[in-house]
């Protein structure tokens, strides 16, 4: 695919004001965008570098909608991870419209602060120069005199105290644009996988735009980075997140933190693209994680990445990943294989083509008349639970209001219906309905008792 059609088809939402927080590392930059977006998405911890990729929220202030964006600290060091974030943030600032460059009140007026300025002004855009951490009144002028050599407005404020703050919401608002905000509608998308499968590659390439992060070193996205797109007049939330390693690998806290988010983005999804890398096939990691997002009841997609290079390298490369896929998910045979390569853009239109087909099964209503008809054939065709030395019987099944779609069986000991008679049934109804590859999940009541799972 060309980066023409790759942007045709795939387009980020761009319909509302941003504002971009910019600055060096650890002057709370991700404090006053989760306050900004009454969130708390952004890591926040008392170490620099701790957000790496470019996160964009929602937020409203006074009646004005806008796009709040997080950015990595700017610094000069000569380390991969502080080059890149710096080239990132430098490409990306091209589509904002609002600055707030935040500095360190208590540190006061770094050699990389000017440089950050200079970045500033560069872009052409207005911005407001944010002092954090004057935690006392009698300090704000003090704090404001060393930074008044770029000429340009300057607020001391802190974060943590909720001090000075108004004034930055009242700068927002004169400055901001009079654009109607694009509430995110659609299916959430959540990516998630190991280490450096090229998770965040996709997401870019799905994007068009280099919002993520990417290098060749293990770990590089720390946040769970929600982003709206477009493919063929379907909207989408796609939630990119850190590579999940095993605990006992979680090194330092920075992992431990990017670990939970990247659950939660999982809780929060619709439907899960599980991303392996296809050159080197599904491993007993991703097997973990596949249970934990069978767990989560969410749907699922397992994305074979690089198939690029597994076409090339791998003799019948698509058989014997499959064959992987079989083996390493054997507690759930089903699950839908799509290959792509984010360095060329094959497969997405497949890809978005198996995203949809999940979106219709995910939203399939069976009329209760219907359900119970296959119902009651179905259950004459395998032994009737035992409960004690008692047949469970059957009366109806019913449908839930649930995604992925759940049901539940109305009988007279439910206790009795034991996981691999709801497997059963389970199986039975995604023949009848073409549901494979989706958790569904069957619910066992009594008349007048509380449901079982």
């Amino acid at each position: 695919m060309s980066s023409s059609e790759s942007e045709s088809l795939f387009r980020a939402l761009r319909d509302v004001s941003r504002v971009a927080i910019i600055g060096r590392p650890n002057v709370g930059k991700s404090t006053l965008f989760n306050f900004l977006t009454d969130t708390r998405k952004a890591v926040v911890k008392n170490q620099p570098g701790v957000t790496r990729d470019i996160q964009i929220e929602p937020a409203e202030i006074w009646g004005q909608k806008f796009d709040v964006i997080d950015t990595g600290g700017l610094t000069e060091a000569p380390d991969l991870f502080s080059q890149l974030i710096r080239e990132q943030v430098i490409e990306f600032l091209s589509s904002v419209d609002l600055l707030l460059v935040v500095m360190d009140g208590r540190i006061g007026l770094c050699p990389e602060d000017r440089d950050v300025i200079r970045i500033a002004k560069a872009t052409g855009k207005p911005f407001l120069l944010i002092i954090n951490k004057v935690d006392r009144n009698h300090d704000l002028e003090l704090a404001k005199a060393e930074f008044y050599e770029f000429g340009v407005d300057v607020v001391p404020t802190s974060f943590e105290m909720r001090l000075g703050l108004d004034q930055v919401l009242e700068w927002i608002v004169e400055h901001v644009k009079q654009t109607e905000h694009t509430q995110r509608e659609g299916m959430k998308l959540a990516m998630v996988g190991k280490p450096n499968v090229g998770k965040s590659s996709l997401c870019n390439r799905l994007l068009g735009e280099n919002r993520l992060l990417v290098s060749d070193i293990a770990g590089t996205t720390v946040d769970a980075v929600d982003t709206e797109l477009v493919y063929r007049d379907r909207k989408f939330t796609l939630i990119d997140t850190a590579g999940l390693r095993r605990s006992s690998k979680r090194e330092d806290d920075v992992e431990i933190i990017a670990a939970f988010k990247s659950q939660d983005a999982i809780r929060r999804a619709d439907l899960v693209l599980l991303v392996v890398d296809g050159t080197l096939g599904p491993s007993d990691q991703d097997a973990k994680i596949l249970q934990a997002i069978l767990e989560a009841h969410k749907a699922v997609i397992v994305v074979a990445n690089k198939s690029d290079l597994g076409d090339r390298e791998i003799a019948e490369y698509r058989k014997v990943f499959r064959s992987q896929v079989s083996e390493e998910f054997h507690f759930f045979a089903d699950v839908p294989i799509v290959f792509v390569s984010a360095k060329t853009g094959r497969g997405l239109p497949e890809l978005f083509e198996a995203i949809v087909d999940m979106e219709q099964k995910l939203s399939r209503r069976i009329p209760t008349s219907e359900l119970n008809d296959f119902f009651m054939h179905v259950i004459r065709q395998a032994p009737a639970p035992v409960w004690g030395h008692t047949n469970v019987k059957f009366y109806y099944l019913t449908q839930t209001h649930q995604r992925p779609p759940a049901f539940i069986a109305f009988a007279n000991y439910p206790d009795g219906v034991d996981n691999s008679y709801r497997r059963f049934l389970a199986k039975r109804i995604q023949e009848q309905w073409n549901l494979q590859g989706v958790p569904i999940r069957i619910f066992c009541m009594g008349v007048g008792r509380r449901s079982q799972e």
